[in-house]
């Protein structure tokens, strides 16, 4: 049996393909029932579908070594033309695909390094696979691994846990900035992917009162909604500064639309109640003069970078110590991934065993008319404990080298000594 793994990434296939090839949960449910439900995909017999927006893989367990069939279920299931797919997708087989989705789950894989949220995409798409009825022993033990890879490069290094995004750093920011988080007033300029990623992460370390302003309320509405934020218009944009803590900006208005003269006015009428400004938007929302003001500290997208760099530089850091944590792991499946190929030999070795005990079993019991059913019970288990404890050094060692080089000389030998016919 061989592990398969074919996908698509960030690296390898542009935002518009991955948009295009993307699962939903429904439409991931019903192409892995298809296999559940008895449906042949070619040589395959398991099936794991990780979707995420910046990759789309499938790891299969198959007993041929061929990507084409699951080229073509990909293909079939997002109703892309496979020549759209071929040049952007890579292929893993075995030792290299057990050694991706290690790295995947660990974050080493990820746009952002170390991003928590993969973990637990992982596990989502095992459960899924379970569900249909997809995934099978080996799939199951293999993803089962990965998750406790990633859970303890997390636990045992600091790869997740200094802000590695420009809106998770502004979270951070503010979070340092104010005594509680919690307690105070946070407004939001704008409603883009960029905002709600600073309200996201906002809402993750506490933030409890959030007003997200945006050009339009109904924009402005659904990024409440999703995070149970209050919304507005710009229209209320004087009356939110003056009402804020921290204001985090990230609009896409062609020029500055915070000015000092309106921060000057607003923070004459605050007594010791600090503001606290981030811009992260290109070009700057907020006016670095505001930053003068007495009472107002103002981050930039220069002064994030810089944070930002050093933040990633200490997850880069870590990065062989995830490595060597992921070599373990890879190891000790690998180990049990070698000794599938073992199996069907030991299984050989021990009903021959099994056959010759019962025959020999039969006859001797023939011969003993006069035994009592509990004597018969005696010999029977006798014999059994004399197969076991005769077979069990031979078999620990074949399960033992199939994980080294030699595990091919060994099963020729086993075969040879036990007479058993040639495979």
């Amino acid at each position: 049996m061989h592990i398969l793994c074919l996908g698509l990434n960030h690296q390898t296939a542009p935002l518009d393909l991955r948009e295009r090839l993307v699962f939903c949960e429904d439409t991931l449910r019903a192409a892995l029932s298809r296999l559940g439900c008895g449906e042949s995909i070619g040589a395959t017999a398991e099936m794991v579908i990780l979707s995420t927006c910046n990759r789309v893989e499938i790891y299969a367990a198959s007993s041929r070594l061929s990507f084409s069939e699951l080229e073509a279920f990909l293909s079939e299931a997002r109703g892309i033309p496979a020549g759209d797919l071929h040049a952007h997708l890579y292929r893993h087989a075995d030792s290299q695909a057990i050694r991706h989705l290690l790295n995947v789950a660990a974050g080493l894989d990820s746009l952002v390094m170390g991003e928590p949220q993969i973990l637990g995409q992982v596990t989502r798409a095992l459960e899924l696979a379970r569900g249909a009825g997809a995934s099978g022993p080996l799939l199951n033990r293999l993803f089962q691994r990965a998750i406790h890879a990633g859970k303890r490069a997390r636990a045992e290094t600091s790869i997740s846990r200094n802000p590695a995004s420009v809106a998770s750093l502004a979270a951070s920011l503010a979070e340092r900035s104010v005594r509680n988080l919690g307690q105070v007033q946070v407004v939001i300029l704008g409603a883009g992917e960029m905002a709600e990623l600073a309200v996201e992460s906002l809402r993750k370390r506490g933030a409890s009162k959030v007003l997200v302003l945006n050009r339009t309320l109904d924009r402005a509405e659904v990024l409440a909604r999703r995070w149970q934020a209050e919304a507005s218009t710009f229209e209320r944009l004087d009356e939110a500064v003056a009402a804020a803590d921290v204001l985090i900006s990230s609009t896409g208005a062609p020029h500055t639309i915070i000015l000092p003269g309106m921060v000057e006015r607003i923070m004459a009428g605050r007594i010791s109640r600090p503001l606290v400004m981030i811009d992260i938007a290109v070009p700057r929302d907020i006016d670095p003069a505001c930053g003068r003001i007495p009472g107002v500290r103002v981050y930039d997208m220069d002064s994030l970078h810089a944070k930002l760099e050093q933040s990633l530089a200490e997850r880069r850091s870590q990065v062989p110590q995830v490595e060597a944590i992921l070599a373990e792991e890879g190891a000790a499946f690998m180990a049990y991934f070698h000794s599938l190929d073992m199996l069907p030999l030991i299984a050989e070795v021990r009903q021959q065993a099994e056959t010759i005990r019962r025959m020999e079993l039969d006859k001797t019991l023939r011969r003993l008319p006069g035994l009592s059913e509990a004597e018969r019970d005696h010999i029977e288990a006798l014999t059994q404990a004399l197969v076991k404890k005769l077979l069990h050094n031979p078999t620990t060692r074949l399960r033992a080298e199939a994980a080294t080089p030699l595990a091919p000389e060994y099963a020729v030998l086993a075969r040879a000594l036990f007479a058993l016919a040639d495979q």
